[in-house]
């Protein structure tokens, strides 16, 4: 079956147009947002009624839920959370750290951008495995400016410290890697399915 003019990209078939990017950034934008919302719809109930949230709110008259389910949606990257305490700080992942969220959260971040990539390879209409991946992968473009403004929004400042994701971290691992790394296999699986 042949598919018409392809418009994903340019440069010999690899680097995605201006349309495919401004598609890709918006999609990073959503996935981020709906990996939260996800988060928060999965752990807020929780997270709200949790001691922590408590005693929180007694210290800086804010819920805070919504800050603590950052830090969730954090630890779902794979992002730890730095606790300050008497004898330093301590970085902690709230998932993997005990049972009070399901270990099913990691898997949260992933399948959104894969998704993610793959729509973005399908309507960019990419034409190669390479060019989906790329075009895929692009998801970053709208992903990683959230999540730099996520993990500073995310942040609780405690006396003259603070707690909340580790900035590099967040930046690096959330910011960069998992949108590059499951945008970009969506993008491939997305371009390859549409070229069959």
């Amino acid at each position: 079956m042949s598919r018409p003019e392809s418009t994903q990209t340019s440069r010999g078939g690899v680097a995605p147009n201006g349309r495919t990017l401004g598609i890709a950034a918006l999609s990073g934008l959503l996935s981020y947002l709906v990996t939260y919302a996800v988060t928060y719809a999965v752990t807020g109930q929780q997270i709200a009624n949790s001691l922590a949230a408590r005693i929180l709110e007694l210290a800086t008259g804010d819920p805070g839920t919504w800050k603590l389910v950052g830090w969730v949606f954090y630890s779902a990257h794979g992002v730890t959370s730095e606790i300050p305490g008497l004898f330093g700080s301590t970085a902690v992942n709230l998932i993997s750290r005990g049972d009070a969220f399901s270990p099913a959260l990691f898997v949260l971040p992933p399948i959104v951008l894969v998704i993610a990539g793959a729509l973005v390879a399908v309507a960019g209409r990419a034409d190669t495995i390479l060019g989906g991946a790329v075009g895929g992968a692009s998801v970053t473009l709208g992903y990683l400016p959230l999540a730099i403004v996520g993990a500073v929004a995310f942040s609780i400042s405690i006396g003259d410290s603070s707690a909340g994701p580790t900035l590099v971290t967040a930046v690096l691992l959330a910011g960069i890697v998992y949108p590059l790394v499951f945008g970009g296999v969506g993008g491939a699986v997305g371009a390859f399915a549409s070229n069959r």
